[in-house]
């Protein structure tokens, strides 16, 4: 017996509402009504004879089979898309040096760049990860071709691609003694997150303290998921044991952390193009935030 083809447009109908866990949101991210999405989830439904979410007046979730789904789902559109790519966009090659702060999506970025070189094969990247002040450093003195580092009020400059949720992590059986001071484990100066812990516990009337100044981001996760205190992070940073400690249980608000893309206009035309097309692409698929 033949089996039935999935349809594409059906299958990023599923992956948006599931990312936005909501048929609005899902409509919004494909550029659709909600009505039109809704009747793509049921046509996928009606096509595998599973439902994918429950649904009901308040809430939307994936049933098993939808997160079974899922990520076959969001493979097949990757591969749908590369290989379009291959076609419709022109070939792209040459040299690219990349400079990117540890601060942007660690769980993701790997991933997106494995993608990146499968997709132009021929754009050899020569990465440098690193603190922002770091790169922007290599970038002023023509060492990087292009640099994606955090945006804060000594760096105005360059154009936003990325903006996620700050949150208070750590370990999920941290926790502070009422007379105690807040332990903070924290990147050594100046690290724009060390300011903004310190100055926004002040504001609310906190006192705190440095337990840990850890030389790497993955230096304040390991002392974090060892107890030794709190820190300040992208959501993109949470992991297994580690969980955020919101303004609901009294914990601070904090702003949003951004990243920036520098350089655009001094690197080569096609292949800074390129790079921003794909992290566009990808990052607008991400259960994350992307800039408008």
């Amino acid at each position: 017996m033949a089996l039935p083809d999935i349809e594409i447009d059906l299958l990023r109908a599923f992956v948006a509402v599931a990312e936005a866990g909501s048929m609005t949101g899902g409509a919004e991210i494909v550029g659709r009504t909600q009505s039109a999405v809704s009747q793509k989830i049921i046509r996928l439904e009606d096509l595998i004879g599973r439902r994918v979410f429950e649904r009901s007046s308040r809430s939307l979730s994936l049933t098993d089979d939808g997160e079974r789904l899922l990520g076959a789902a969001r493979r097949m559109i990757e591969f749908n898309d590369e290989t379009m790519r291959q076609f419709i966009s022109p070939s792209v090659s040459g040299q690219l040096r990349l400079g990117v702060t540890e601060d942007f999506i660690p769980q993701q970025l790997p991933r997106l760049l494995a993608r990146f070189a499968r997709t132009y094969p021929d754009v050899t990247l020569e990465l440098t990860t690193g603190m922002s002040c770091g790169l922007l450093a290599l970038l002023d003195k023509g060492e990087l071709d292009l640099a994606l580092a955090k945006k804060d009020g000594a760096m105005q400059r360059g154009r936003i691609i990325w903006r996620e949720p700050l949150e208070w992590i750590a370990a999920e059986s941290f926790e502070i003694p009422a007379d105690k001071p807040v332990p903070l484990v924290l990147l050594p100066h100046p690290c724009s997150y060390r300011g903004l812990a310190l100055d926004t516990l002040e504001a609310a009337g906190r006192s705190s303290t440095i337990s840990c100044t850890a030389s790497s981001l993955t230096g304040v996760q390991a002392a974090v998921a060892g107890g030794l205190g709190i820190t300040l992070l992208g959501r993109s940073f949470l992991q297994p044991g580690l969980r955020v400690f919101a303004a609901s249980e009294g914990w601070p608000p904090l702003p949003m952390t951004e990243i920036v893309l520098l350089g655009e206009e001094r690197a080569q035309d096609h292949l800074a193009k390129a790079l921003v097309s794909f992290l566009t692409e990808s990052l607008t698929r991400s259960t994350l935030q992307i800039a408008a």
